[in-house]
């Protein structure tokens, strides 16, 4: 392929939502652990995640002040600042995250000494970008006015060589990557509680046929670890 494979890897309640107050339940406790477990495992070369989820995971809302950045250059083009071998992949549409580093530093060795690769539309402001290439933050250009998720895909292949990426949510996300039918691997640890919260996918156009079960897990008798792979996939 022309682009990395792709293991949409996700904790939800029963009724498949992906936040909510089942996280803070005992149960949704080990089931967070076994999916940062399950993540390091995988050892991919990159994990992907919405805007909201990396606002909420890294930057904690900061924006940047853009009116410092307006008498510097843009440059209207792909940016790669660094080949690093392991990346955050940030899907920020119109570019707000307020990065303070390109490197990610988290206790997690799932997500720390992540390069940041922001993935922007044509609708970004020049003085975000300006922003960017200050901050040595990488950043690809996908799209008009949406992401268009294969093509952000394929650069990441190309331009960074990443061929094993882990989508990490929120809902929108998850749904971008599926109806551009980029999933490869479906990896969900399941905690045994119902929850209000954000939904898996958000408007998926599904397709019952896509997927099969590969294989199932249960831990600690409290929670499970269900895989499921496309069709095209198994052997």
């Amino acid at each position: 392929m022309n682009r990395p494979y792709i293991i949409m890897h996700m904790v939800t309640s029963v009724n498949s939502k992906i936040t909510g107050e089942f996280l803070n339940t005992d149960a949704g406790k080990v089931a967070t652990d076994e999916y940062y477990r399950i993540n390091r495992e995988y050892k991919a070369d990159a994990y992907a995640c919405g805007r909201i989820t990396m606002e909420e995971s890294f930057t904690k809302g900061y924006r940047p002040r853009l009116s410092a950045y307006k008498d510097l250059p843009a440059i209207r083009e792909d940016f790669v600042a660094k080949k690093h071998g392991y990346y955050a992949v940030a899907i920020d549409p119109h570019g707000v995250l307020g990065w303070k580093n390109d490197i990610i530093k988290d206790e997690d060795p799932g997500y720390d000494n992540a390069h940041v690769i922001e993935v922007v539309t044509n609708q970004v402001k020049d003085e975000y970008l300006a922003f960017l290439r200050k901050k040595n933050i990488s950043y690809i250009i996908c799209g008009e006015e949406e992401i268009d998720a294969k093509l952000m895909a394929k650069k990441l292949y190309s331009l960074f060589g990443i061929k094993k990426l882990l989508l990490e949510g929120g809902g929108k996300t998850n749904t971008l990557f599926y109806n551009a039918d980029l999933i490869d691997e479906i990896s969900l640890v399941l905690c045994p509680k119902v929850s209000d919260g954000i939904d898996l996918f958000v408007n998926a156009k599904f397709n019952p046929k896509k997927f099969a079960l590969k294989q199932i897990k249960t831990y600690n008798m409290q929670v499970m670890h269900s895989i499921h792979l496309r069709k095209t996939r198994i052997k």
